[in-house]
């Protein structure tokens, strides 16, 4: 019975969207301005208060405080063309996001450096109109997520730092579908209008992170930075409203879940080509392979009498995810008090055609960056970028996927922080 299978995968829905969220389609790298303009390859420099994120070895290297804060202003555009064989074409609404990020770093004469940053790398969401095709898979999707994240560094040697972070992790969800129901039982009969369902979850867990950095010449460093996998218990609410026939079978309740944040592996290269110019290079890998499967506890509601058992209940969802990895360059040219910076990212997703869905739909992509940084004074800094995602088209098939269709993608990102040293 449809009704029975739709139910059943609420809370699946509620996981694959946070789990979405997280994997290489939402996930936001985009921790800093200034590092945003060099394409994210920031691993082997990580020469400022965000080394927090970006490579905790790299706060060794600093003197004194260092303040930066600053937001991401995040616009992005998805058409879906289907469901096949249909080629109507439907725009997700217009949305701007703007996760933020601040951080504090001190670092001591003797090598010993201490920081705490506090940034959202996960996030976004969707909205698609209330009485579109998909509409019983997405009407709209939130995610927040906020990482708190102490570190501390030392200078093993002249040219050898190590660091390392733990983290707190704080993340919401709430999300709106329809769900197809029953005017009347008696005879069945299915009802022209859709009930709503409303699901709202948050969970926490801890993390930590590594990193090393070594700097054989003046000219040359070399950085290395490892993020753990975290297990992020998520529990949550799902309501139901005008439900009609079913009213009573749709009970909504509370549901539990564990999700894998999967590890991350990042290695760069950074080379001061001349006084002016520094080339940055990084490869980042996401292992999301572990990702097989999703138990969700479900609260268990009442039996449907004409077959005897409830339509809510405890499931497990099979996920199938692959490892990705991300390949970034970048480059800064400076003139004085202005800094001039460009570079490119390829990104691939770990999502296989099967988990492809309109909550938040992710594909391989390319990414283009340019940025600026000016010395306001001694002390203060200010830094912009701007990025351009280009998602490769992506297409799903009748054969492996329950909608499938077209989906093509773009998002604009621009990034600014402000930063003060003493």
């Amino acid at each position: 019975m449809r009704i029975m299978r739709i139910v059943a995968t609420i809370p699946v829905i509620i996981t694959m969207m946070v789990s979405h969220t997280l994997a290489g389609g939402f996930q936001i790298n985009e921790q800093n301005a200034r590092a945003m303009g060099f394409a994210g390859a920031f691993v082997a420099q990580a020469s400022d208060a965000s080394a927090v994120y970006f490579n905790p070895a790299g706060l060794a290297f600093q003197k004194g405080w260092k303040v930066l804060g600053g937001t991401t202003f995040i616009i992005p555009t998805t058409t879906f063309t289907g469901p096949a064989p249909s080629t109507t074409k439907t725009s997700m609404e217009s949305q701007v996001f703007y996760p933020s990020n601040f951080y504090l770093s001190y670092g001591m004469r003797d090598g010993l450096a201490f920081g705490l940053g506090i940034f959202t790398p996960y996030g976004l969401g969707s909205e698609w109109p209330v009485d579109w095709s998909g509409r019983r898979l997405s009407v709209k999707t939130d995610l927040k997520s906020f990482y708190i994240n102490p570190s501390v560094s030392y200078k093993v040697a002249e040219n050898f730092s190590i660091g390392a972070g733990i983290s707190y992790i704080i993340g919401d969800v709430s999300l709106k579908f329809r769900v197809p129901t029953y005017s009347s039982l008696t005879p069945p009969t299915p009802s022209p209008r859709d009930g709503t369902a409303n699901l709202e979850a948050d969970g926490t867990g801890f993390g930590f992170d590594v990193g090393l950095m070594f700097k054989p010449t003046e000219s040359l460093s070399i950085g290395l930075s490892y993020r753990s996998l975290t297990d992020l218990e998520f529990s949550g609410e799902a309501t139901f409203t005008d439900m009609q026939a079913l009213t009573t079978y749709f009970p909504g309740g509370t549901g539990k879940t564990k999700l894998p944040l999967s590890s991350s592996l990042a290695g760069g290269i950074a080379f001061d080509a001349s006084e002016r110019l520094t080339l940055e290079a990084d490869v980042q890998y996401v292992g999301w392979a572990q990702y097989n499967e999703l138990v969700v506890d479900l609260q268990e509601g009442p039996a449907f009498p004409l077959t005897g058992k409830p339509l809510q209940a405890d499931m497990t969802s099979k996920k199938n995810w692959e490892d990705s990895f991300l390949i970034k360059i970048g480059g800064e040219y400076r003139l004085d008090r202005l800094a001039l910076r460009l570079g490119y990212i390829f990104d691939t997703t770990p999502q296989p055609e099967k988990s492809v869905e309109p909550m938040l739909p992710d594909a391989d992509r390319n990414e283009l960056c340019v940025g600026f940084g000016y010395k306001l004074s001694d002390n203060f800094s200010l830094d912009a970028a701007y990025q351009l995602i280009l998602f490769k088209a992506r297409t799903v098939s009748a054969g492996t996927n329950v909608f499938p269709g077209t989906y093509e993608s773009t998002a604009s990102l621009i990034g600014i922080n402000i930063g003060y040293q003493f």
